[in-house]
């Protein structure tokens, strides 16, 4: 007698249950796909017990006649692929053939179904698998699907199912999950009776959006509109200032399909770039569409991921279309400050690298604090002096507004802004400085300001000419691990871009010989120890891109003006001037937001001026 067998078909069907089927939001999802394929334009989602008791979808769609609902309930028995060409051009949401039997091999399962052209509709019921009774029967145009007793005769995994409440939670995310890609299409869900979620049908994607993540977060979305000869990307995007704790708020969709990508969600993180801090997650919500023949949908039982032929070009675009909306709406947060003349000049600075001495506060180079030169550098390698050259705040020029590249497909709101043209109304705590303009009030934080200013001259000094540097009368010596001596290593020679000067001393022994000019008087060891940390624990890339990254940011933290630290009317426009050219002025290198802004609106509302 032969050990292998092959498998009766209603125990096939609960394996496959098992795959498809992970609780009562797996059913819905799979449901609502049949409806949206059937062209629905109402699709009503009935939920009693958190969907243990009841699970029942109704749609408005073609429906299907005798013969097709009887099929419909056979393993592998699809109207969507007919071949192996059909297979790797998906253009549906449902196509295995397998949702319908493996939910009725695990419930009390009842079909009824009609398509357009017949008088009468069909009910199929079918128990654990077996078909109970099959009959004609009045019925709307459409389908209706009730699954009863989800898993009744498979307890193992009964048991595993959530508190009601967990479970309604994860149908809720379901349904909101697939109306956000079918604006056109009516849902409605209720929970023993009554309605959890209304969302009518909307001609903007935009108002589904936010009706789905929240409507008052609708003034603080962006519209993403991007298209190339790989993808087109549409959707919205939120302000950083609006973020989450985990990723709940991030939705990606591929052809109509809800997915998880972490590819995509990596490329997302990039656009935002420094805008969030450690721990915070973007509101996202990206449409991208791709021709079917690249996107392999195939590759998960549940469907959720996806494989791309041209993944780095997808990411790539992704990481572009988000960086570049943050800028267009960083460019309008310089900003909606002015609503008068739109043509009114800026006032900038007369050299984009130019530092107001006033706020680095750095003293005349002396015997014992003189500019150092690297013995080793060839000789025509220029030395820049430790002080940038300071220009008066009376020699600042009117200039037209630079015209930035725009996005494609993307319009430019509102016109760009300077921190520089606000009024300077004082220091508050001496930590932040309070600007006025003609709709409220912004309030700087300093120290995230000058943090963002010195962190991006570094960057853009290190990509040019060497630095110059202060040489330390008594050079500083210092102990490191094995495992830090090895990354210390590997960045000296960056370090030495930005004006940092160590040298092995043997051994783990290392010393600094000099350090950059806006590092002086700061203490060097714990941000040379702060830095290794930092890269070990995010590990380091072959080309030290991302190392050097850290350095910089850390760099600028430690040599950025203090919260606490009292400033003048004129070190206050130096810092202002200077995050004028920046390219990223509204967030530190951490993350952490530069200003905050308070509008009359809500100042009068708080002392009741208005209602």
């Amino acid at each position: 007698m032969t050990k292998i067998r092959i498998l009766p078909d209603i125990l096939s069907n609960k394996i496959a249950a098992g795959e498809v089927v992970e609780r009562p939001g797996s059913v819905v999802k799979e449901l609502v796909e049949n409806a949206l394929d059937a062209q629905s334009t109402q699709v009503l989602v009935e939920i009693e017990n958190g969907g243990k008791s009841l699970i029942r979808i109704s749609d408005n769609g073609c429906g299907m006649g005798h013969d097709d609902a009887l099929l419909a309930i056979e393993r592998f028995a699809t109207s969507k692929i007919y071949s192996d060409h059909d297979l790797f051009n998906i253009s549906t949401l449902g196509f295995r053939g397998e949702a319908i039997p493996s939910i009725a091999s695990v419930s009390r399962f009842t079909l009824i179904t009609r398509e357009g052209l017949s008088e009468s509709g069909i009910s199929i019921k079918i128990d654990g698998g077996k078909i109970i009774n099959v009959s004609e029967t009045g019925a709307p145009i459409g389908t209706m699907v009730s699954v009863g007793q989800l898993f009744y005769n498979t307890p193992a995994r009964r048991k595993f199912l959530k508190t009601t409440n967990t479970e309604m939670g994860h149908i809720a995310d379901t349904v909101s999950s697939m109306a956000m890609a079918h604006p056109g299409v009516q849902f409605r869900l209720t929970h023993n009776g009554k309605e959890v979620k209304r969302l009518s049908s909307v001609s903007d994607p935009l108002d589904r959006i936010s009706k789905v993540i929240g409507d008052t977060l609708k003034k603080d979305l962006y519209p993403v509109n991007f298209t190339n000869d790989t993808v087109s990307i549409s959707g919205a995007i939120a302000s950083p200032r609006i973020n989450r704790t985990t990723s709940r708020a991030i939705f990606i969709y591929v052809n109509g399909r809800y997915i998880r990508d972490r590819m995509i969600q990596h490329a997302i993180f990039q656009g935002y770039g420094q805008r969030l801090m450690k721990g915070q997650f973007p509101v996202a919500v990206l449409f991208l569409k791709v021709p079917t023949q690249t996107v392999d949908v195939n590759v998960h039982p549940t469907k959720h991921e996806v494989r791309f032929s041209e993944q780095k070009k997808i990411h790539d675009s992704v990481q572009y279309v988000i960086g570049e909306t943050l800028k267009i709406w960083e460019n309008s947060v310089k900003w909606p400050l002015h609503q008068g003349d739109q043509s009114d000049p800026v006032r900038i600075l007369e050299s984009s690298d130019t530092f107001v001495q006033a706020i680095d506060q750095q003293p005349t180079p002396d015997p014992v604090s003189r500019p150092y030169t690297n013995p080793d550098r060839p000789k025509n390698t220029p030395n820049i002096a430790a002080l940038p050259k300071t220009v008066p705040v009376s020699q600042l020029r009117e200039i037209e507004p630079k015209q930035s590249d725009p996005l494609p497909k993307q319009q430019v709101l509102w016109q760009k802004k300077q921190f520089s043209d606000l009024k300077i109304i004082g220091q508050c705590h001496h930590t932040y400085i309070l600007l006025e303009y003609d709709q409220g009030i912004i309030l700087l934080d300093q120290h995230a300001a000058h943090e963002r200013i010195l962190y991006e001259r570094m960057k853009k000094r290190s990509s040019e000419v060497q630095n110059g540097s202060q040489q330390l009368i008594v050079p500083e010596t210092f102990d490191l691990g094995f495992s830090e001596r090895d990354i210390l290593e590997k960045i000296m020679p960056l370090f030495e871009r930005i004006g940092l000067y160590i040298e092995p001393f043997g051994g783990n022994t290392f010393v600094v010989k000099a350090v950059p000019a806006l590092l002086e008087g700061k203490e060097i060891q714990p941000l040379i120890r702060d830095i290794i940390e930092k890269i070990l624990e995010t590990g380091i890339s072959q080309d030290l891109t991302s190392a050097m990254d850290t350095s910089y940011k850390l760099m600028a933290c430690h040599g950025a003006i203090r919260a606490g630290q009292k400033l003048s009317e004129l070190q206050i426009k130096g810092l202002l001037q200077q995050l004028d050219e920046c390219e990223t002025p509204s967030n530190c290198p951490h993350g952490r937001p530069t200003w905050i802004r308070w509008e009359l609106k809500f100042l009068e509302k708080s002392f009741h001026r208005i209602v």
